[in-house]
């Protein structure tokens, strides 16, 4: 039997990113997301629901994200959803959680949008999980291009 398990959403955090690391080294976040979704009842009045959702991020991803994310930031992330299950070491009661496992992630507004680290902004641009630039300007590229919507800038002398 097929089966999909496929998680699109777009929300703000509801507290700030809470970093760690395992025992061997990978860094794992965990997040708060909230999602809001607005509908009119059969009278006619505006409600507002609000669903609160809890985001696991691994590796540099988990890394990136509390650095440069704060309580409500805005944040558009896929991921999958994951059923935690375990006894309540109080209770003795089984305990349940749905999660969503992030799986790719982009920042959402500007440098120094509401809730972006540091007093300067901080958040860059968006984008998918920026790899670092390197210190000096290859002679040749180490890979073909990416197919673009464009030509190529004709000018070489790029800044950046």
């Amino acid at each position: 039997m097929a089966s999909f398990n496929k998680v699109i959403l777009l929300g703000n955090l509801t507290r700030d990113p809470e970093l760690r690391y395992t025992p061997k080294g990978m860094a794992t976040a965990r997040l708060g997301l909230a999602v809001n979704r607005s509908y009119k009842t059969d009278a006619g009045e505006t409600r507002e629901e609000v669903t609160f959702i809890d985001v696991d991020a691994w590796g540099k991803q988990a890394e990136l994200i509390s650095q440069y994310l704060r309580k409500g930031a805005p944040l558009f992330l896929e991921g999958r959803l994951k059923f935690d299950q375990w006894d309540d070491k109080q209770t003795g009661q089984k305990v349940s959680k749905l999660r969503v496992v992030l799986e790719n992630f982009q920042f959402v507004g500007g440098p120094r949008g509401e809730g972006a680290a540091g007093a300067g902004g901080g958040a860059p641009s968006p984008a998918s999980a920026p790899a670092p630039r390197p210190a000096a300007r290859p002679s040749a590229p180490a890979a073909p291009a990416a197919e673009t919507d464009g030509p190529p800038p004709e000018d070489d002398d790029v800044p950046f």
